[in-house]
């Protein structure tokens, strides 16, 4: 299958592939930074919130971005390993983190909401920010 057939039709397809990849890399690098560089949560389990929905809305966006289910839930496997990973890389590369299974369940339960509100009008949302944005 080609690119032009997995992703949905973008003027500028490159900037919306590279933005998804800039947010997965900014998500990598805030689960792997010290505790102490992060801001205090409002509340405990706060961060579950923030789990749930960091991976909602990268795989929300990955189903604005691919125009075929299969495509689209493979990114949202493809998050949902990231995530189970990335619990697994804060208890064994980091002093001041640790793994959480709680966390990976928000992440996979964020990730699976992103899919399914990907198949709502919601998830032609970035191509009428493109359409939008070329017209100008």
């Amino acid at each position: 299958m080609t690119a032009a057939k997995t992703l949905r039709e973008f003027h500028r397809p490159a900037l919306w592939i590279a933005l998804w990849l800039a947010m997965i890399a900014t998500v990598i690098a805030t689960c792997l930074m010290p505790a102490k560089d992060l801001p205090p949560t409002p509340f405990d389990s706060f961060d579950k919130v923030e789990h749930f929905t960091a991976y909602l809305l990268l795989s929300l966006y990955a189903g604005m971005l691919f125009a075929r289910v299969r495509a689209q839930a493979l990114a949202t496997a493809g998050l949902i390993a990231l995530g189970v990973a990335l619990e697994f890389a804060q208890a064994k590369l980091t002093d001041s983190r640790s793994g959480d299974a709680a966390d990976a369940l928000a992440n996979s339960l964020g990730a699976l909401a992103g899919l399914w509100l990907a198949r709502t009008p919601m998830g032609l949302w970035l191509q009428r920010v493109d359409r939008a944005l070329a017209r100008r």
